[in-house]
């Protein structure tokens, strides 16, 4: 019997927003070890348990498996670049971080939202995965906001509702759809341009942004935000998105590598479409805040 396509139910998983942790322990000979990990949840509080799941994949994986103890820490809102290091890289994970040991020797990482210290309750295979369920012992929390995940991106909640919560006179909000694979655009007598609505109310923006489309016939699943600006006139936000359902309206569709050399209706939309353009390519996406010309990219890239 066939399985489920292995891309689609990944990304069907990834439509769950969860928040991001680094996991660590020490390996038999002291050596400090960590992975970033979403798959994190609570399991009981009599006893105090939680669990993680490591993958087989990593490296460090037969560490985490037999394990007697291990912590876990929560990341806060700008911590990117720690689940970057524990993503990926390849050196010295925890030169590039500060951190402390808990009383079991489990490296605690400063700036997280929270820390476990856990021994290890039960170890349990689950395919390309294991059950990590861990009793805590000890753990900290302190004021902040967690990094979230979903959708194959980190993104910061509290910096998104800081940007999106702008009352300027006039407010716009657009998105940037796939589909298939090119973008679908709008072109106007001064350039194209995502298909965007005027914001009368910040608190309905994504909702209203979602009806409005679905009222041209553009039915999407809106993702994160991707660029907020002020050009001086007007604030404007866009999102990142993808066509739910087949779109036959009078919206251009344009292939991705097309896009350079196009002629956009600002030079904000310009840059941001290009940028849009670039990142596809490894879909390693990041949130743009600013002005029109000046501001700074929160890149969150997909991890592998």
């Amino acid at each position: 019997m066939t399985g489920p396509d292995k891309r689609a139910l990944r990304n069907a998983f990834g439509s769950y927003m969860t928040g991001v942790t680094v996991v660590t322990t020490r390996t038999t000979d002291g050596t400090p070890v960590g992975f970033t990990a979403n798959s994190f949840t609570s399991v009981s509080l009599d006893p105090p348990l939680l669990l993680v799941c490591p993958g087989r994949f990593l490296s460090s994986f037969d560490s985490f498996s037999t394990c007697s103890h291990f912590a876990v820490n929560i990341l806060s809102e700008g911590q990117e670049e720690v689940a970057n290091t524990f993503a990926g890289y390849k050196g010295d994970r925890f030169a590039r971080v500060q951190c402390v040991p808990d009383e079991m020797g489990s490296p605690l990482i400063h700036g997280a939202l929270a820390q476990f210290s856990c021994s290890t309750h039960q170890s349990l295979d689950a395919g390309d995965h294991q059950i990590l369920i861990g009793r805590i012992r000890s753990f900290e929390h302190f004021e902040g906001r967690g990094l979230g995940y979903a959708g194959g991106r980190f993104f910061s909640l509290g910096l998104e509702r800081s940007a999106l919560g702008h009352a300027g006179s006039t407010t716009v909000s657009g998105a940037i759809v796939t589909c298939g694979d090119g973008v679908l655009l709008e072109k106007t007598d001064a350039g194209y341009r995502p298909p965007q609505i005027p914001v009368p109310d910040s608190s309905r923006l994504r909702r209203d942004l979602v009806d409005s489309l679905s009222e041209r016939g553009l039915h999407i699943d809106l993702g994160p935000a991707y660029s907020v600006f002020d050009d001086g006139k007007t604030w404007s936000s866009y999102f990142i998105a993808s066509a739910s359902k087949p779109y036959t309206g009078s919206l251009e569709v344009h292939p991705v590598p097309d896009i350079p050399n196009l002629p956009f209706a600002s030079k904000p939309v310009h840059d941001m479409m290009n940028r849009f353009a670039v990142e596809s390519q490894t879909r390693s996406f990041g949130f743009y805040l600013g002005g029109a010309d000046r501001g700074d990219i929160h890149h969150l890239p997909e991890r592998t």
